[in-house]
């Protein structure tokens, strides 16, 4: 009994592997496709400004006009953060605070029919873009970011020795460099 409970245990600590493997290109992936996604949909707003001032103005959103230039720059400039990683995790928050806000006004009947017609949330407009977002606020950008490579960088400085360093020469003279 204990010899097929370890081989179940080593199989699932297997898939566990694998599976672990696979979270940065599935979050490379996201970040590409959704990132390049919020980019087009911002460019479109940002070439239409007059028509997304008008549908905010028809939502009843507050001061139309500057609300348009802040979400079409959000999402276009957003997109291209999400794609190189960069700021990840607060322009996801941003940007899920953005698809909250599409819910609210203008897919409203989809937000409200999320546990009687599960469909019709899933299927509005800002649902996959909420989905992304999410899932970079909360797992991260993944290992191919600049994100990440800033955070490898700020490790390695952070494991420099600080402060003077005594070495010793040949000539048995100890010498004080700086580490930095």
């Amino acid at each position: 009994m204990s010899t097929t409970y370890q081989k179940c245990s080593r199989a699932y600590g297997n898939l566990v592997t694998v599976a672990s493997a696979l979270r940065w290109p599935l979050l490379l992936a996201i970040r590409l496709y959704w990132g390049y996604q919020f980019m087009q949909t911002g460019w479109g707003k940002l070439q239409h400004l007059e028509r997304v001032t008008g549908f905010f103005t028809s939502l009843g959103i507050p001061f139309p006009h500057a609300n348009a230039i802040f979400i079409a720059g959000l999402e276009f400039v957003g997109g291209i953060l999400l794609i190189f990683g960069l700021g990840s995790r607060l322009i996801a928050l941003l940007l899920a605070g953005d698809m909250v806000v599409a819910y609210l006004t203008a897919d409203r009947a989809a937000l409200l029919a999320i546990f009687s017609d599960p469909s019709t949330f899933f299927n509005a407009a800002p649902f996959t873009f909420l989905l992304a977002s999410l899932l970079v606020l909360i797992l991260g950008p993944g290992a191919a970011s600049i994100d990440a490579l800033i955070a490898r960088a700020d490790r390695r400085a952070k494991s420099r020795p600080q402060g003077p360093i005594l070495e010793r020469y040949e000539s048995d003279e100890t010498r004080i460099r700086n580490a930095s």
